[in-house]
C-alpha cells in the first residue's frame, strides 16, 4: 500500500495514503484526555497540509475512557476539521465499551457536516471511504 508515515507518537500514528487520498489514525493503548485531543490538533494540521477530505480513524487498538476529550471533539475539533476540508470520516470502533462510548459521545456532540460512519473493521471502513 501506497503511504506516507506523517506523525507517530505512544498512543498514535497518523499516514497519509497516496492511493485513496485520505489519512488514516491508527490509536492504540489507553490515551489519556490531553493525548487524545493532542493527537486531533495534530491530524488537524496535517489535514490542512496534505488538503484531503477522508480520514480513516482506526481505534481497534485504543482503550478506555476520554470523555472530555470526546465532548471537545465534537464541540470544538470535528467543526474545525470540516473547516479544513474533511468530509467523511470512518470510524473503526475499539472493542472495548468504554473507548466505544466516548467515541460515540464525540460524534453526538457535533453538529459539523462531516458524514461520520463506525465500522468493527478497518476493512469494512477502508470499503466505504473508496466509495465515497
Amino acid at each position: 500500500m501506497a503511504q506516507r508515515a506523517l506523525y507517530t507518537s505512544a498512543t498514535l500514528s497518523i499516514a497519509y495514503h497516496y492511493l485513496d487520498n485520505w489519512l488514516e489514525l491508527q490509536w492504540q493503548g489507553s490515551p489519556n484526555d490531553e493525548e487524545v485531543m493532542e493527537g486531533a490538533l495534530k491530524l488537524l494540521e496535517l489535514m490542512h497540509h496534505e488538503r484531503c477530505q477522508k480520514i480513516l480513524n482506526d481505534n481497534s487498538r485504543m482503550q478506555g475512557l476520554w470523555a472530555e476529550a470526546a465532548r471537545w471533539g465534537g464541540e470544538v475539533f470535528f467543526p474545525q476539521l470540516y473547516a479544513a476540508g474533511c468530509r467523511y470520516f470512518a470510524w473503526v470502533q475499539s472493542p472495548e465499551r468504554y473507548s466505544q462510548l466516548s467515541a460515540e459521545l464525540a460524534i453526538e456532540h457535533t453538529t459539523a457536516g462531516i458524514v461520520f460512519m463506525t465500522f468493527r473493521e478497518p476493512d469494512t471502513a477502508a470499503e466505504w471511504l473508496r466509495r465515497m
